[in-house]
């Protein structure tokens, strides 16, 4: 069981900013921004490689879901949603994750 499943089930705790039936939010313990939140999905999905075509309607809801977040936490100027998929890439949990960024101006390219 990796670290985000264990924070869906309570065992870990975590600054949640948004829950419903499907998805997850919380707060980064390593922010890369001011506003810097992580949304997950309950369902354990390794990764963007990892998506099945059942999945397709919880991605769609894992973005709304991030909509709803960035709007709570008054991103009105603009954020930044990104995922990693693969060690190559820098994903360091292997649980589908979405890092919503937001509260500073972030330049191009990325890293």
């Amino acid at each position: 069981m990796n670290v985000f499943e264990r924070i869906i089930r309570r065992e870990i705790p975590a600054k949640v900013v948004y829950e419903d039936d499907d998805c997850l939010a919380f707060e980064d313990i390593h922010p890369a921004a001011p506003v810097h939140v992580l949304v997950i999905p309950k369902k354990p999905i390794a990764s963007v490689d990892a998506i099945e075509p059942e999945d397709e309607a919880l991605v769609g809801r894992l973005f709304s879901a991030i909509r709803k977040v960035a709007a709570q936490l008054g991103l009105g100027n603009g954020y930044r949603v990104v995922t990693n998929c693969g060690p190559d890439a820098g994903q360091e949990v292997m649980h589908l994750h979405f890092h919503l960024l937001g509260g500073r101006t972030f330049s191009w390219p990325p890293g």
